[in-house]
């Protein structure tokens, strides 16, 4: 068992981040137009002890979206404050720390997005992926999410989809898996955060006080995906970049939802196919062992394949098209 003092007095590296700002939100949804709802902060110091904590609901100015995984209907949020009435609180926790989040793509994304729609920008300049860091450690977790990860260090989740009791639980499950990094000397997978510069707001969406009738077979109005303006290219080489054009297909579950992983590879310049074919440049998936139709067809043709973790670090480097100038930003 990790012996914390001994790790803390002896060997913590002295390159490591001063302070952590553990974060979740809750969302309308995973689009470019959605919006916060909750969202909660744990502080940690140098070695990850919890500070303090934080946490407030935001009216999104919107229908609230999936109710029944967040629970926050339109009455709940009509008296919240909005996102620039909680900016500068936010601001304060997280000044001088690294973000860190599971899946803090996405949870970095919503903050920049929603700090760009009141003028402003997130005073922190890294953020920490706790799906990296496990990958990292090689943690045996069964898949990526934050239930396994919660699950392998006795953390006891009793408020799923709370962002206040996600945050509890990922802080919890940070402090070992940081002392582990620590103690074994690894490099922490800390990311720039780039804030936006500019926003262009979306048209005006139905207000607190509408509520859609959602199916709960999907909770998002269907979309037909915009057709991919650049050619194919061909296959992706491994060890290489991905090029705009690129045919890519997923297969299976992932840790980050489905539409985010497609929204982003779309915003990249590469074209998301629905099936695997001769034509196919890439396919994703976290278990290429597994016999589905895509993985056995990805096999028969030679398709190359990834995990989502390789695919999401492809994503921040997306070479442009031959002749279409330099590629869209991933974030």
């Amino acid at each position: 068992m990790l012996d914390d003092r001994t790790t803390a007095a002896t060997a913590w590296p002295a390159a490591y981040p001063q302070g952590y700002a553990v974060v979740d939100v809750e969302t309308t949804g995973l689009a470019r137009d959605d919006r916060i709802v909750s969202a909660a902060v744990y502080r940690l110091d140098v070695h990850g002890d919890v500070e303090d904590h934080w946490y407030t609901l935001v009216n999104p100015e919107r229908d609230p979206g999936p109710v029944w995984i967040h629970g926050l209907t339109s009455d709940v949020l009509e008296g919240a404050p909005l996102f620039g009435d909680i900016a500068g609180e936010l601001s304060a926790r997280l000044d001088g720390r690294v973000l860190v989040a599971h899946n803090a793509t996405f949870d970095w994304s919503m903050i920049a997005r929603e700090y760009a729609r009141a003028q402003g920008a997130a005073p922190t300049r890294q953020r920490l992926c706790t799906i990296a860091l496990a990958k990292e450690l090689r943690l045996p977790l069964p898949n990526h999410k934050l239930e396994s990860l919660a699950a392998h260090y006795g953390v006891v989740q009793q408020r799923a989809h709370h962002a206040l009791d996600d945050a509890r639980v990922l802080a919890e499950a940070f402090r070992p898996s940081l002392h582990t990094a620590a103690r074994d000397g690894v490099r922490l997978p800390l990311l720039e955060c780039l804030p936006l510069t500019e926003w262009s707001q979306a048209p005006a969406a139905p207000r607190v006080g509408y509520q859609r009738s959602y199916g709960h077979s999907s909770w998002r109005p269907s979309r037909k995906r915009p057709p991919c303006p650049y050619p194919n290219p061909g296959r992706y080489e491994p060890g290489g970049q991905l090029v705009q054009g690129m045919r890519v297909a997923f297969s299976g579950d992932t840790s980050v939802e489905r539409e985010l992983l497609e929204d982003r590879a779309i915003e990249a310049g590469l074209h998301v196919a629905t099936s695997v074919s001769r034509l196919t440049s890439l396919l994703v998936t976290n278990d290429p062992d597994a016999s589905t139709s895509k993985t056995l067809k990805a096999a028969s043709f030679g398709t190359p394949v990834v995990d989502e973790g390789a695919f999401t670090q492809l994503l921040r480097d997306v070479a442009p098209a031959p002749g279409a100038g330099s590629a869209p930003a991933s974030e």
